[in-house]
């Protein structure tokens, strides 16, 4: 039996692209399914409480909620614009803006929150003993996102970093979830050299030889290939525009590219850069990077088949 593999990343709390993640197994005959890194949002809406009604901002216009099922439809719709949501009456939104720590405490609950409804979500709908379903923090996550994942691991969810994930026909999948350096000081980001040591410390633990069988699950792509073009941004964050058009620049990790040149595995599955969605070629190593538009409810994965005998295809999709 091939393994067909749905792999994707960077969905950033989109509730609507991890039912569309999980829906793979349908759509697309999955027996392997890889969320890998980026799993959580950026950014709270709050739901004011009323005398009467419940009202929210939503990207500059007011939405207003008069009955619990106009509640429910009004959280839905913030969910699945990658937004959390809060219900608070104005006065606790203003204590809380006031308090940091507050801040931190809240974006914590509603990660948390969100993290088990889209795992228990999975449970519900896979079947884990069938299924082999992969679910991976990035460099955005927060460390306490891997203590929600592990609670899952007796129930079939499996938190690939710090193990090898063993497939079928010998195949193996070695992960890991930092990046090079970024202008954002995300959680899980590393220099190059030191990244390039987390790398080889990680492999070397596994003791492998042959690594013709070997998927090196890498969230941050190599430098210099089709995977890690980005808009170069200038002292302001902003991206820079020459003719009217955003000016791309490589940003990926060379200490990844170095390792993957040197061991050669059969492929490298890789996320992060949104705006790269592409495939490359790193001597016999085939790399992919799905992107994301999380923000506007699209899935984009890659389709990965694995044969006994080697890589039988891949192909990109979206919906």
């Amino acid at each position: 039996m091939t393994i067909r593999m749905f792999f994707a990343a960077d969905i950033h709390g989109n509730t609507l692209v991890w039912r569309k993640w999980l829906n793979a197994i349908n759509v697309y005959k999955a027996n392997v399914i890889i969320l890998a890194g980026d799993l959580t949002g950026k950014a709270i809406i709050p739901i004011f409480i009323k005398k009467d009604s419940y009202e929210a901002e939503v990207l500059g216009r007011k939405s207003v909620a008069k009955t619990e099922r106009e509640l429910d439809n009004l959280k839905e719709r913030i969910e699945n614009m990658a937004y959390y949501y809060v219900i608070l009456t104005p006065d606790e939104v203003q204590e809380i803006a006031a308090d940091p720590k507050k801040q931190e405490e809240m974006f914590k609950q509603v990660m948390i929150e969100r993290m088990r409804k889209w795992l228990n979500l999975l449970v519900e709908k896979v079947d884990t003993k069938e299924i082999t379903a992969i679910v991976m923090p990035g460099n955005d996550d927060e460390k306490y996102i891997d203590e929600v994942i592990n609670s899952y691991e007796d129930r079939g969810v499996i938190n690939p970093l710090d193990k090898i994930v063993e497939l079928k026909y010998g195949y193996q999948i070695i992960s890991h979830e930092y990046v090079n350096p970024t202008p954002w000081n995300t959680p899980r980001e590393a220099p190059e050299n030191k990244l390039e040591k987390m790398l080889r410390k990680k492999i070397d633990k596994f003791g492998l030889k042959d690594f013709s069988k070997v998927l090196f699950n890498f969230h941050c792509p190599p430098f210099g290939t089709k995977l890690d073009l980005a808009p170069k941004l200038d002292k302001n964050l902003k991206p820079v525009y020459v003719g009217g058009r955003p000016v791309l620049v490589h940003v990926g990790s060379k200490a990844v590219r170095k390792i993957i040149e040197e061991y050669q595995p059969l492929m490298g599955l890789h996320g992060h850069i949104h705006e790269s969605y592409a495939s490359d070629k790193l001597g016999n190593t085939v790399v992919v990077n799905p992107g994301s538009e999380y923000t506007e409810g699209l899935l984009r994965g890659f389709i990965i088949e694995l044969e006994p005998d080697g890589l039988k295809n891949y192909w990109k999709i979206e919906g």
